[in-house]
């Protein structure tokens, strides 16, 4: 007479948790922040954006008090600073550390809110997953954002 197996036993079990346990420790966490660093640096591409265009902003409404104009600066590899021309700083802000910007350090608009003829006018900002080309147009100082 065979007896038929009906269950797992214990031990099977346990291999079966401990094998799942053991993927789960090594997948979810690379899952996980490769979907943020892709979520920071389009928040932090959106942010830089934003702060151009204030930038170009300060820039035409301060024309008659600041005829040099305004810059943005990125003073580091997670930092940068909205200033006068030839004055004192605005603001400064930061960006988190694993979002790299590459190409641009300084973009200066004149009070007609157009990049001045010594300014940066593109610059990429991302990570090894994602990342976002920053043009200033040369003709109007419009501020656009392009993912790669």
């Amino acid at each position: 007479m065979t007896r038929q197996k009906k269950a797992f036993t214990i031990v099977e079990l346990l291999l079966i948790v401990l094998f799942l346990g053991i993927f789960a420790v090594i997948a979810v966490p690379r899952l996980r922040f490769a979907t943020l660093h892709r979520k920071q640096a389009d928040m932090d591409a959106r942010k830089i954006v934003t702060d151009l265009r204030r930038t170009r902003t300060l820039a035409i409404s301060n024309a008659v008090t600041h005829p040099d104009g305004y810059m943005l600066d990125v003073t580091g590899p997670s930092s940068y600073r909205i200033s006068i021309i030839n004055g004192s700083i605005v603001d400064t802000l930061t960006i988190d550390s694993t979002i790299s910007c590459i190409d641009g350090t300084e973009f200066r608009f004149g009070p007609q809110g157009n990049p001045l003829p010594e300014s940066g006018t593109q610059f990429t900002v991302g990570t090894d997953e994602k990342t976002f080309t920053i043009t200033i147009v040369s003709a109007t100082g419009a501020v656009k954002c392009q993912e790669n």
